[in-house]
């Protein structure tokens, strides 16, 4: 009887530990949760950033010189009689 009493403590014993829900999955868990937390802090920043870019693009917020002068500085083109000065 003893054997058998000392079989059962330790198999739920073993469980509570390791199992599914036990105390080393539950750590397990609070690992994932923090990694997730910093994933979504990280992609929520990016999110921010671009919704401002987007805003700059809005008719209301368009500045005409500004989107000239990007578009000047990423395409690299420029009309015959254009010169660009570039202040650094």
């Amino acid at each position: 009887m003893p054997a058998i009493c000392f079989a059962t403590i330790a198999y739920f014993g073993y469980h509570a530990a390791e199992g599914e829900h036990g105390i080393h999955a539950h750590s397990r868990l609070l690992v994932q949760i923090q990694e997730t937390e910093a994933a979504l802090a990280e992609v929520t920043a990016e999110r921010q950033l671009l919704e401002r870019r987007v805003n700059l693009l809005r008719t209301n917020g368009l500045d005409v010189d500004m989107l000239e002068e990007q578009g000047h500085s990423v395409l690299g083109l420029l009309g015959k009689r254009q010169m660009v000065i570039l202040n650094r």
